[in-house]
């Protein structure tokens, strides 16, 4: 199955998306960089890093559903308006394996954007000696949010 194409709404959605990920002190906290931005699709990547971990050395899945909320939320980014803010107003994840490797890749991908609601999915993966494992997915509900002066970009 392949994913749908979307048309940005504006020419500089990708300089907006980084722009805004690189004011995100919680993606800064967890190591986390933005490796690929197209429009409706975002991929981040974080290192293992052991004060993220839990009691049994893989990454928590709190910070894996943090990181994937990201991806998703800024895929959802990419097709908003140019006034626009985006928030998650929902989330589902589903653990499927333990977080454990050496690096993570979370891509979020837009299933259906929307001018108010934008619904997005996302996959989780563990890569480690360079394989991958899907380790957790999520489906993620996004709001644009516009008019609103404490929330920007």
């Amino acid at each position: 199955m392949t994913s749908p194409t979307f048309e940005p709404r504006h020419a500089g959605f990708d300089q907006r998306t980084r722009e805004s990920f690189a004011h995100q002190s919680a993606m800064r906290t967890l190591g986390a960089t933005l490796a690929s931005v197209a429009p409706g699709r975002v991929e981040i990547t974080l290192p293992w890093a052991e004060p993220l971990t839990q009691q049994h050395g893989f990454l928590h899945a709190g910070m894996v559903a943090t990181a994937l909320d990201s991806a998703c939320g800024y895929a959802g980014f990419t097709l908003m308006a140019l006034e626009a803010a985006v928030l998650t107003i929902e989330f589902k994840i589903n653990l499927l394996a333990p977080a454990q490797g050496e690096s993570f890749r979370m891509v979020g991908t837009v299933i259906k954007p929307g001018r108010t609601v934008t619904v997005c999915e996302g996959h989780a993966y563990a890569i480690d000696g360079g394989r991958e494992k899907l380790i957790a997915t999520m489906g993620c509900t996004l709001m644009a949010v516009v008019g609103r002066d404490n929330i920007q970009g």
